[in-house]
């Protein structure tokens, strides 16, 4: 007997009973697309987290102030993280060559009749520098593929310098709309407006500014910005000094680790903090890189699709059950023509081709159908997962090969069981 020979009989097999074929293939169709899906979101999830924690730089170290729950309410674990920290870190940490610093706080900014209710930000002279190397915002209609620097982000005027900065200088730079807001088309460059009560000398409007990830257009809106130097913001802004946030630039990117011990130790000795009587400290600050940040996201999106790869091999396991459970019927119902076959010839390994091949072809069927219903089903999964989705190219082979596996798999025993009947007993069964 052919191999051609046993295809047409294997195919004349399923067609008999196409509706429970149909019903059969529902669970590799189901875990065929879970495969797909899973490794899209999978993929998409790497995708975001890299997107999202590129602005922290590779030679960047995060430092924020420490926190403890108390009475359910998230305060300090210690000394805040203050202005001379940061302004002392630089030559105090052989590894870090800049400190950027700086925070926010809610005022009211007035020009004659018109007062705003606003976010203003404290910040140091570097702060277009690394507004311009998060690629989070770029100007409006900005070429395609050009850098952008801190220069590109001024329409008029300039930044605040770092002398400005140390001199507690009464200057600031307007975001486009909150000078369209505050001066109504007049000139804002050289002009006073007052803030939550303190003159201060408007130097610089940026430009109008975009966000580029679409998803987070309606979220942000980076021309209402008004940038003060940090030192100013602390005086007119707060009535006790508030805790900063520091990003530490290193000098040499390979020593991360060992930067991060040196400001550990700045640290504990300007928070005069002391080891327990086990050696550990009790620190009130944080440090965090974005390797840090990657490690944790990329943990919880591998845990999530290994959440999904479980539910993906349950389903092929139910299929894989129902394609065993057909063919044992399919093997009692004709048992009589087995018999016959063996009768006339046909060896106990043509049995086995026949119904093995029988079981492949149907979860080939729902392998390709599970394919069509991954692909189409993306778009969707990636709604659920904030538009992000990405399909893998392997995901389609890996999904089809194990769709064939599991038909093989599970059809191997009904396969085994046809070849084994006793053909005189098979031939007088009713």
């Amino acid at each position: 007997m052919t191999y051609l020979d046993t295809l047409y009989t294997a195919l004349h097999g399923i067609n008999n009973n196409l509706l429970r074929t149909a019903l059969t293939t529902l669970g590799i169709i189901i875990g065929v697309a879970s495969v797909i899906t899973m490794l899209a979101l999978g993929n998409g999830a790497r995708a975001a987290v890299d997107s999202n924690f590129r602005s922290l730089g590779a030679d960047t170290i995060q430092i924020s102030a420490g926190q403890k729950l108390d009475d359910g309410e998230w305060v300090p674990a210690g000394k805040i993280l203050s202005y001379e920290d940061g302004l002392h870190l630089p030559g105090q940490v052989e590894l870090v060559s800049r400190a950027d610093m700086s925070i926010s706080g809610q005022g009211k900014v007035r020009r004659g009749r018109v007062v705003l209710d606003m976010v203003l930000t404290g910040a140091t002279a570097n702060a277009l520098e690394t507004l311009a190397g998060r690629n989070e915002v770029q100007p409006v209609d900005w070429p395609e593929g050009e850098p952008l620097t801190a220069a590109g982000l001024i329409d008029q005027g300039r930044f605040f310098t770092p002398a400005e900065v140390l001199a507690n200088a009464d200057v600031c730079v307007l975001g486009y709309e909150t000078a369209e807001d505050l001066f109504e088309g007049d000139q804002p460059l050289d002009e006073i407006v007052w803030v939550n009560r303190h003159r201060c000398l408007v130097i610089g409007v940026l430009v109008e500014l975009e966000i580029i990830d679409p998803d987070q257009r309606t979220r942000t809106k980076p021309n209402e910005a008004f940038y003060l130097p940090i030192s100013t913001a602390i005086h007119q802004l707060y009535d006790e000094e508030p805790s900063v946030t520091i990003t530490a630039r290193v000098s040499d990117e390979s020593r991360m680790e060992g930067a991060k011990a040196q400001i550990e130790t700045y640290l504990r000795r300007r928070h005069a903090i002391e080891p327990t009587t086990e050696g550990e400290y009790e620190d009130d600050f944080d440090l965090t890189t974005r390797r840090d940040i990657l490690g944790a996201q990329q943990q919880a999106a591998r845990t999530f699709s290994l959440l999904l790869a479980a539910m993906a091999v349950v389903s092929l396991i139910v299929g894989g059950i129902g394609i065993m459970n057909v063919m044992l019927v399919s093997v009692t119902e004709r048992t009589r023509e087995i018999g016959i076959r063996l009768a006339v010839g046909a060896r106990r390994r043509n049995i086995i081709e026949q119904f093995l091949l029988e079981a492949v072809l149907i979860s080939a069927a729902g392998g390709l159908l599970g394919i069509a219903v991954g692909i189409l089903s993306i778009p969707l999964a990636a709604a659920l997962n904030r538009g992000v989705a990405l399909l893998a190219p392997n995901s389609i082979p890996l999904a089809f090969g194990v769709a064939l596996m599991t038909g093989a798999v599970f059809g191997l025993y009904p396969a085994l069981r046809a070849a084994r009947l006793d053909p005189i007993e098979a031939l007088r069964y009713e």
